[in-house]
């Protein structure tokens, strides 16, 4: 049977903007091809730097000039090292044409709207990508003050005869994460915070700046503005293409890259934001204008993944409406008469474009999405627990107040075909829901390989990272321990979305604040319970597993439970106390836990798990990165220690060189092999 380890996949799709070719990323390699609506994609030609066929070049981040006639990507052809550079080519007999010289690190390209220049990320000097997720730097010198790698956006003109510098536009005291250009080409939208960079993306602002040595102007502070937003995260900010407003996304957010929250919206010039989407029961990942009047929104619908198309004059309307509505009820107090509220499309002002239970990307952020210039088309990949990867299309009329195109729900249509006939190896997988607490919990559930209902089989319970995160159906998962695996080898495998998960409205990410593993463990166990009452899962034999949140849920668990038989923590955090002083992210911190640990450390201990190690009997592997930033090693090591001098079974693997995200396949295949072998040592069949 074929699986995953001989699926084609697609990282990138970039779908040029008159939408008649399209561009791919395919194991480090450029493809293009044109787009027929009947046939798919037709002819695909390999675009790459290299300049014989045997050498070997990584060429990625296709991005397409505004004519669609030139195609820029990343090579590290010129290079010994790896380094990537800047590469046009004009899709003709010509060989590319390189027009940076780089050192360091660099990703996000984006061509301005005029065409005459490329900015990008970049990193001058880098010994790291950027992030948290990356090994850290081993300490040395002055901590805080040497060494510090920053962020900026940099800037190329796309008519170079020689390779040149970049011009840095953002200021050398400021990390910049994301940015968008100005419509006039003039200057940049980007949110930036001070160094290091790692650390302050929770405090980012929202700024603006020209090109031309403009000092950066603050749009937005979360950390000042008042209301809703107040101390919350923002991420993906888009500038309208009459250039009066930015929308942005905001919303508590716990890792950069990991975005959800509402759609909002500030003046550039200034102002108060303002939420286009309250209470919506979903959370938006990516945006993008679609005119001056709609915003296209990937989101998460419980755990599927949707598209809509937001409507500004709708949204309008019902502000409008509600406003009336307020004056008729104070007319009624009065006797005086009002005037009726005017019709909208709906309360939100939108409607779902269509609607998966995969997960979708064009390789930039999650959940987006590359459009043609008009946004009649966009282009993503979808993948499932149950699906490989293809690439797909839809249409995307534009919103109207009697429906989206036609009135319904439009269907993607399928563009590739490179995984035809390729099946998965691990069992069936099904949505499922249950009620705790007065929230709706949604969760996914992976069946054994070669399911029988009439069998007794173990379940392994696996938690999401975050918690600002959610589970979605994807091919290969998100970067879990190992659901599929556990599925062929016999096991159930519980994926939940507990509170603080995304997926349900901002509410309901925000529901765990000051509760870390009281709440969302409750709704953890209320879906095992809700397992156990429909499926043949041996209660005697359900095990827990996780990584960074889930590393801690696991660690915090089995003090408050001996419902698990065993656990694996992949870097966890044992000690909320001792965390804070030791990881390089602590900003994360304060908008959950209301306060830093030295202001109020009775809410850190609450959730330690540390505080309440002589309640455990479960066995416990731990596993981390010696270099790990954002969940250090020291938290694996104190649990361990704990344990072990509690006379519980434990045991401590770190492995070297890796941070929060380990990058070297014999690791993450050895804390597979790792945890399997711990599942089955103590969660043994007795019948067998």
């Amino acid at each position: 049977m074929r699986g995953i380890g001989r699926t084609r996949t697609v990282s990138q799709v970039a779908l040029s903007p008159d939408a008649s070719r399209l561009a791919w990323t395919e194991s480090r390699q450029i493809f293009v091809a044109s787009i027929t609506p009947n046939d798919g994609l037709q002819k695909p030609l390999r675009i790459t730097a290299a300049t014989s066929p045997d050498q070997r070049c990584s060429d990625e981040d296709p991005i397409w000039s505004p004519s669609s006639a030139w195609l820029a990507f990343f090579s590290d052809c010129a290079s010994a090292d790896g380094q990537n550079d800047l590469y046009i080519s004009h899709l003709d007999s010509n060989p590319p044409s390189r027009i940076t010289t780089l050192h360091g690190y660099v990703h996000e390209p984006a061509f301005s709207p005029d065409g005459s220049k490329i900015a990008f990320l970049y990193v001058e000097g880098a010994t790291r990508p950027a992030g948290a997720l990356a090994a850290m730097k081993p300490p040395s010198g002055v901590i805080g003050q040497e060494g510090i790698e920053v962020q900026r956006v940099a800037v190329v003109s796309t008519d170079g005869a020689q390779p040149a510098k970049p011009d840095f536009i953002t200021p050398a005291s400021l990390h910049a994460y994301e940015f968008d250009w100005a419509p006039d080409s003039k200057g940049l939208a980007y949110i930036a915070a001070i160094p290091p960079g790692e650390n302050t993306w929770w405090i980012a602002k929202l700024y603006k700046q020209g090109l031309a040595g403009d000092t950066p102007h603050v749009v937005l502070d979360p950390v000042t503005v008042s209301g809703p937003l107040h101390g919350l995260q923002i991420a993906v900010p888009r500038w309208s293409p009459d250039g009066k407003s930015i929308a942005f996304i905001g919303g508590l957010m716990s890792d950069q890259g990991s975005t959800g929250g509402d759609v909002w919206m500030v003046p550039s010039a200034g102002g108060a934001p303002r939420n286009l989407t309250p209470d919506r029961p979903t959370s938006a990942q990516w945006i993008t204008w679609n005119g001056d009047q709609n915003i296209d929104i990937s989101e998460i619908a419980g755990g599927d993944s949707q598209v809509s198309i937001l409507d500004l004059a709708a949204v309008r309307a019902s502000s409008s409406a509600e406003s009336g509505k307020q004056h008729a009820d104070a007319a009624d107090m009065s006797g005086d008469s009002a005037p009726p509220p005017d019709p909208f499309v709906s309360p939100t002002g939108s409607l779902p474009l269509f609607k998966i239970p995969g997960s979708i990307g064009a390789g930039t952020f999650e959940g987006s999405l590359s459009a043609s210039a008009d946004r009649s088309l966009l282009v993503f990949t979808v993948s499932s627990f149950d699906r490989a990867p293809e690439i797909y299309a839809v249409n995307s009329p534009t919103f109207t107040h009697s429906g989206v195109g036609s009135g319904g729900l439009n269907h993607p249509w399928q563009l590739s075909h490179f995984n035809d006939g390729v099946k998965p190896f691990w069992g069936k997988t099904e949505s499922i829901e249950w009620s705790n607490d007065g929230f709706q919990i949604q969760g996914w559930l992976m069946l054994p390989r070669d399911y029988d209902p009439h069998k007794k089989y173990p379940m392994i319970v696996e938690v999401h990272g975050g918690p600002a995160a959610a589970e979605t159906s994807s091919w290969s998962g998100r970067g879990g321990l190992g659901a599929a695996a556990f599925s062929a080898l016999g096991y159930f495998v519980l994926m939940p979305n507990p509170r603080g998960s995304f997926g349900q409205g901002e509410a309901f990410t925000q529901a765990n604040r000051k509760d870390f593993g009281y709440g969302d463990l409750r709704d953890i166990l209320a879906g095992v319970d809700a397992v156990l009452a429909k499926y043949p899962v041996d209660s005697n034999r359900v095990g827990l597993t996780g990584w960074s949140y889930g590393g801690f849920m696991s660690m915090f668990a089995v003090t408050q439970t001996h419902r698990f038989r065993a656990a694996v923590a992949g870097a966890g955090i044992s000690d909320w106390l001792s965390y804070y002083g030791e990881n390089s992210i602590d900003e994360w911190m304060i908008p959950y836990f209301g306060a830093s640990v030295y202001d109020d450390p009775a809410v850190y201990a609450k959730s330690s798990a540390i505080n309440y190690i002589k309640n455990v009997t479960t066995p416990t592997l731990a596993v981390v990165g010696d270099r790990d930033g954002e969940c250090p090693a020291p938290q694996s090591f104190e649990f361990w220690h704990a344990l072990r001098d509690q006379h519980v079974t434990t045991e401590l693997v770190v492995y070297p060189n890796e941070g929060h995200g380990f990058v070297n396949p014999e690791h993450r295949r050895d804390v597979l092999d790792r945890a399997v072998d711990w599942f089955a040592k103590y969660m043994p069949d007795k019948d067998k």
